[in-house]
């Protein structure tokens, strides 16, 4: 398989081109033929013509590159290598939504044949590769794993965003259903990554790994915004208690905020949908979800209290949110909490305003329900830097003041302005 990968004798594909698949897809094409398939067509377009629809890459990252882009199944009927890295989203009641998964699955069992090999990378709870998506494409296919097609599974370690922590640039966790498929899954991903890999003992192990990856961070997180809830009751800025006590070698480093995205705010989720099928109802990692969900709540009720106390009784208070996407510097806007800042705002009878240097419009007002404002004012009763985009870090109080009123409340999320604002009163986690 992996010498017959490197002489382009067989091809690779990666089933899934979000922010993930693309970036896989385009390494591996740099070293071996890839077919890179989805099954949203306009997306196909935008790739077939060097464009990333996620707006992480350049034009440039598709140059030399042997790849072909396509959503249909007799050419990605051609490759032997399969990668799926298709999202894995929670539903409304925070329960594990397989379906984008569970359809890869049914589309390999279209195409796998005997030889092939399939490696999963979308996070999921330990088990499911197994249990859940090897029975679809065994019985679609004819096949049976092991004998007549191997699996694997690979954590995806994409960081949206991140121009350091690359592919290329992370230790890879790889694993396989056996000692052969574990050895040539290893060397395949060896051709992209120089970080190396790491070879994990099974599958299980290998998911189990990438899903505490993110429910460590949320859990560290919901701690410093249950300190920040804490502090702001005792009238102490959080930001310069975590800069102090960061002074010590052995202090983790973390902040509070909003958590969003499609990892750290879901993937939490996968493991305890598991644990409590296998009898156990897991409390801290439930604890530190209920923290952190309920961050966006917190965020406008103060806005709503400042609100109630400054502004005119005839007037409606105003509001400008700025930073839409689920973090930094991206448009990504899955998961956003911003949202349910918005929302929390409008609930309140605020009238809301929204910026963004990043985010899409039409896309907020389809996911969500509003879009974008075209023009601000210069009288928004309080604003809220919701999300630190490098946009805003270089504003001065000079700016902040020229869109509000004099009582305006500054909500600093983050703390990117904290020390700028004097003639405004001002508020952080």
């Amino acid at each position: 398989m992996y010498e017959e990968l490197i002489n382009k004798k067989n091809k690779l594909a990666v089933i899934g081109l979000g922010y993930v698949g693309l970036p896989i897809a385009l390494e591996f094409a740099k070293k071996v033929s890839v077919i890179g398939f989805d099954i949203n067509k306009e997306r196909i377009a935008l790739m077939q013509n060097n464009i990333d629809p996620s707006e992480e890459l350049e034009a440039s990252a598709f140059e030399n590159c042997d790849i072909q882009f396509t959503n249909n199944l007799d050419v990605l009927k051609e490759a032997t290598f399969f990668i799926v890295a298709v999202p894995t989203p929670v539903d409304q009641n925070n329960l594990p939504d397989l379906t984008p998964i569970l359809k890869a699955s049914e589309t390999i069992g279209k195409v796998v044949k005997k030889g092939d090999y399939v490696v999963f990378e979308s996070t999921v709870y330990p088990g499911c590769t197994e249990e859940d998506c090897v029975p679809v494409i065994e019985k679609i296919s004819g096949l049976k794993a092991i004998e007549d097609f191997k699996i694997g599974y690979s954590p995806e370690r994409i960081n949206p965003g991140d121009k350091q922590h690359t592919l290329a640039n992370i230790v890879k966790v790889v694993s396989g259903c056996d000692a052969e498929s574990l050895d040539i899954i290893a060397k395949v991903y060896g051709l992209v990554v120089k970080a190396g890999v790491h070879k994990a003992s099974s599958i299980k192990v290998a998911e189990a790994a990438k899903i505490i990856e993110n429910t460590q961070r949320d859990l560290n997180i919901a701690l410093m915004n249950e300190l920040s809830i804490i502090f702001n009751k005792m009238n102490i800025n959080t930001f310069e208690v975590l800069e102090a006590a960061g002074t010590k070698w052995n202090f983790l480093k973390f902040q509070p905020g909003l958590v969003g995205g499609h990892c750290i705010g879901v993937d939490p989720y996968y493991l305890t949908f598991k644990s409590n099928q296998l009898g156990y109802d897991a409390q801290v990692i439930l604890a530190g979800r209920k923290i952190n969900d309920g961050m966006a709540f917190h965020i406008s009720e103060k806005i709503s209290d400042h609100c109630k106390i400054y502004c005119k009784e005839n007037k409606r208070p105003k509001v400008l949110v700025m930073g839409a996407t689920f973090k930094e510097n991206v448009s990504d806007i899955r998961n956003s909490k911003v949202a349910d800042v918005i929302n929390g705002l409008i609930n309140q009878s605020i009238e809301v305003h929204i910026t963004d240097p990043h985010a899409n419009s039409d896309q907020l007002q389809h996911e969500y329900g509003f879009g974008l404002t075209s023009s601000l004012d210069t009288d928004y009763d309080a604003i809220v830097i919701a999300v630190p985009h490098n946009a805003y870090l270089q504003m001065t109080e000079k700016d902040i003041a020229g869109l509000t009123t004099t009582d305006a409340l500054i909500a600093d999320v983050k703390g990117i302005l904290r020390g700028k604002i004097q003639e405004r009163k001002y508020w952080s986690l």
